[in-house]
């Protein structure tokens, strides 16, 4: 049995989260995209394509989406693989 030692450039696993910077309505295509490391605009339009194929049934699961994916704490980066940016006032 190996045991893997722990290194300082250790990526976090992925977390399936609401951002509150990047939304339209709730976050909830901007969180899948995030997820998914594709573009939010694809997960909206794939969306609204599989709501119009299934006759409006799709659209139920948004609100259950939304209710179950916990929203980001503020302290998160704004995307991904960055860090928080503290921007200070300057004072001329």
């Amino acid at each position: 049995m190996t045991t893997h030692s722990g290194s300082a450039a250790h990526t976090p696993y992925k977390q399936l989260r609401r951002p509150t910077t990047d939304r339209m309505i709730a976050g909830v295509a901007s969180g899948l995209g995030r997820y998914f490391d594709t573009d939010p605009t694809l997960v909206r339009v794939i969306f609204a394509v599989v709501t119009v194929l299934t006759g409006g049934l799709a659209a139920l699961t948004y609100p259950v989406i939304w209710f179950l994916m916990p929203e980001e704490p503020p302290t998160a980066p704004a995307w991904p693989g960055t860090t928080p940016s503290t921007t200070h006032p300057t004072t001329d």
